[in-house]
């Protein structure tokens, strides 16, 4: 039998934690579901957008030779 390559693995996550005021937790937490969706996956849309935006404006570093 040949192998057969991994087409689509998952990437490798890093669990974040953060502090949140209780009542902005709930109202976010309430949105999310009313729209059908999960906190993390909202969370995550945000930290791409900001990724994306701010990526252009950074340079990136040089390699020390």
């Amino acid at each position: 039998m040949s192998k057969i390559a991994k087409a689509q693995q998952e990437p490798e996550v890093k669990r974040m934690n953060l502090n949140v005021p209780l009542e902005l937790h709930n109202s976010f937490k309430s949105i999310t579901a009313s729209q059908g969706k999960n906190m993390t996956d909202v969370l995550l849309e945000f930290i791409h957008e900001y990724v994306g935006k701010h990526s252009s404006a950074a340079k990136p570093k040089e390699r020390r030779k």
